[in-house]
């Protein structure tokens, strides 16, 4: 993609010296590509969002959704805070800690949840209900016995309801706080409405709706959360990622300081995990919002590109 952009860039030119435009041109693909790996990685599937035509998939163009999720920066650093907050509950950690490789590659479990949330989010309505029908026969496996003695599955309605309910408040954090844009209170009980849709679709029960729910449900889930040993080695395994993906490092490890800063106050107050930042929030959030700017300028063929094209409207949407 790289050599591809910067030879156009020397055909302009008629003289082998790149013009401004090819430079740009070349930057922007370069960074959109590392971005890209960044979150699909080699192996991931390939997902289609350009068929079939007028298909609005579980949400549509007019969903908060939609919206919410098109922000590559903010979903990105909410999901790495919510990977750190669904961590605290035992059950689902003991999951993890045993049926995932994240040893080996920390960004897995960020790389499907990110795959899952384009496919179900953007995708047209029949891949995305392939989508999740898949992801409850992974689920169907994912069985064992935490630490503490007590048996856990994947499939059990209130393990789906916390894993859900931590990352969509994740996400929706994330957006408020980096997105630039702003939702009102309506919006944000609809975001929790509309998603709701994926939970139950992978047998959660009980799901909150609203912004006013989603805080009730954190309140009564606290006593059961724990920062337990396996918890805090699956967190250490993702702060080493940065030296393990040099080209993403300083950047991946930027996610991650933005990442903490997200969780709420209860959860930074249970992990300490601020002692691990490097930038005080003074400093992080405004350079973070200075990247965020960066990144959304170099996606041009992202999901939500390819799904509103998919439903002939313009890449993006009109203010």
């Amino acid at each position: 993609m790289q050599a591809d952009a910067q030879s156009e860039a020397n055909t302009r030119t008629g003289t082998g010296i790149p013009s401004l435009f090819g430079i740009i041109e070349w930057a922007r693909g370069g960074l959109e590509a590392s971005l890209h790996g960044l979150v699909a990685g080699d192996g991931a599937p390939v997902i289609d969002y350009d068929n079939p035509r007028g298909d609005p998939g579980l949400f549509g163009p007019d969903s908060v959704t939609w919206r919410v999720h098109s922000d590559f920066p903010a979903m990105l650093a909410g999901g790495i805070s919510s990977l750190m907050l669904q961590a605290l509950h035992p059950l689902a950690m003991a999951g993890v800690y045993e049926h995932s490789n994240f040893r080996a590659d920390p960004l897995l479990r960020l790389r499907r949840t990110a795959t899952f949330v384009g496919a179900t989010t953007y995708a047209g309505t029949a891949t995305a209900e392939k989508s999740i029908a898949a992801v409850r026969r992974i689920h169907k496996s994912v069985v064992g016995t935490a630490p503490d003695g007590r048996p856990y599955s994947a499939n059990d309605p209130r393990l789906l309801t916390w894993v859900h309910t931590a990352e969509v408040a994740s996400f929706l954090k994330g957006y408020i706080a980096y997105s630039g844009d702003s939702l009102t209170a309506t919006e944000q009980d609809q975001y929790f409405a509309e998603i709701a849709r994926l939970a139950e679709g992978l047998g959660a029960r009980d799901v909150p709706t609203s912004v006013t729910q989603v805080n009730d449900y954190f309140r009564a889930m606290r006593p059961e959360l724990v920062w337990g040993a396996q918890a805090k080695e699956s967190i250490e395994f993702l702060f080493r990622t940065p030296s393990m993906l040099p080209t993403l490092g300083l950047g991946l490890r930027m996610f991650i300081e933005v990442g903490i800063d997200l969780l709420p106050d209860w959860a930074q107050e249970m992990t300490n995990l601020r002692k691990s930042q490097t930038l005080p929030a003074i400093v992080m959030a405004p350079t973070f919002r200075t990247a965020a700017a960066i990144m959304r300028w170099s996606i041009s063929t992202g999901a939500p590109q390819r799904a509103r094209a998919r439903m002939g409207l313009p890449a993006t949407p009109a203010n």
